[in-house]
C-alpha cells in the first residue's frame, strides 16, 4: 500500500484523486471507479502498490507494437483494477476483480525486482499492460525510474483515460505505447466501457507533442464499433493529428473470451480486412490486422 502521488484534500475528510480522467471524488473506507484506491481516514492510498497479479515475459509484438524494438522480448507485469469496465473486456478476472470492495490480490514484487529481472533476462524494454497501468501509476512510475537510469525503455499498453496531471507526471520516462481507441462514438465509451471519448483524444495528442512513439489499437466488435463511418473518422483521426506514420492495428473481437457480450457473433475476416483498406484509404502507411 502507498499513499496516491496525485491526489487532493477535500472538506470532511474526502479526497479528489487525480490519476484519470473519472477524478473520482471518493468518501472515506470508500474506493474510486478503478477498485484499487481507497480513503483511509482522508488519505488516498493504492492498494496494489508492489502487488504484482501477473508477470510474464512477451514478446513485444503482442502488445501490439510492431515499429518498436521489433524483433525484442518484453518483461511484462500487471496489478488488478482498471478504471473502465469495458464489456468486451478478456482480462476481466483481473481488471474487475477487486471491484467494488474486493480483495486487492497479488504477489510482493517491488521495483527494483522488475528492473533486475529484466537486466537479468537481457530484455530491452519493460512493459505495464494486460490491466490498466494508469491505475498502478505509482508502481509503474517507480519501476519506470529506475529501468531508465539501468538503460531499459518504458512501454504504457494502455485505454489512454489519463489526467493532465498522470501525463505530466509520466511521460518524461515514457518510451513508447499502445493506446486502445476503441470507438470514435462517446456513447460506445460510456456504455461499453464506462468512460468517454474526448480525454482518450486529449491523450493522444499530447503524446504526439512529446514525440513519444504511439501505436493505435481498435478492436472491432460486431453491431457496437464496426460501422464504415466509425473506422473512417479513426483513421482519420490517427492521419490528421498523430501523423500518417502512426501504426493502427484492427483487430478480431472473439466472444469467447469477452466478458459479458458472449452473445456477439465474432468479427468476420470480411470486417477487419475492410477496416484495413479504410486506414490505406485515408492514407495511413502502417494498418496491421489482428488476431486472425
Amino acid at each position: 500500500m502507498e499513499q496516491v502521488y496525485l491526489y487532493k484534500k477535500l472538506k470532511e475528510k474526502k479526497v479528489q484523486c487525480q490519476n484519470c480522467a473519472h477524478y473520482c471524488v471518493v468518501s472515506p473506507k470508500n474506493r474510486g471507479i478503478c477498485g484499487v484506491r481507497e480513503n483511509i481516514d482522508g488519505k488516498l492510498f493504492a492498494l496494489n502498490y508492489g502487488k504484482a497479479v501477473a508477470c510474464h515475459i512477451d514478446p513485444i509484438e503482442k502488445k501490439p507494437l510492431y515499429h518498436f524494438l521489433p524483433g525484442t522480448y518484453s518483461l511484462s507485469i500487471a496489478t488488478v483494477g482498471c478504471n473502465f469496465r469495458c464489456l468486451n473486456c478478456q482480462n476481466w478476472d483481473i481488471s474487475q476483480s477487486s471491484k467494488p470492495n474486493k480483495p486487492v490480490l497479488g504477489d510482493d514484487l517491488p521495483p527494483e525486482e522488475i528492473v533486475k529481472m529484466a537486466l537479468k533476462d537481457k530484455l530491452p524494454s519493460i512493459s505495464y499492460t494486460y490491466t490498466e497501468p494508469a491505475i498502478f501509476s505509482e508502481y509503474a512510475l517507480d519501476t519506470m525510474k529506475l529501468a531508465k537510469k539501468a538503460g531499459l525503455k518504458n512501454v504504457w499498453v494502455t485505454n489512454g483515460f489519463w489526467s493532465k496531471e498522470l501525463f505530466s507526471l509520466i511521460s518524461p520516462y515514457l518510451d513508447a505505447v499502445n493506446v486502445d481507441l476503441k470507438s470514435f462514438e462517446d456513447e460506445f465509451y460510456v456504455k461499453v466501457c464506462g468512460g468517454r471519448l474526448q480525454p482518450v483524444l486529449d491523450t493522444l495528442k499530447k503524446l504526439k507533442e512529446k514525440k513519444i512513439w504511439t501505436e493505435i489499437t481498435t478492436l472491432i466488435i460486431p453491431t457496437l464499433n464496426d460501422k464504415e463511418e466509425t473506422l473512417t473518422k479513426i483513421a482519420k483521426f490517427i492521419r490528421n493529428e498523430l501523423g500518417p506514420d502512426t501504426p493502427w492495428h484492427v483487430t478480431r473481437f472473439s466472444a469467447d473470451v469477452s466478458w459479458q457480450l458472449k452473445n456477439l457473433p465474432d468479427t468476420s475476416i470480411e470486417t477487419i480486412k475492410k477496416a484495413q483498406e479504410i486506414g490505406l484509404k485515408t492514407g495511413l502507411k502502417h494498418v496491421h490486422t489482428g488476431n486472425i
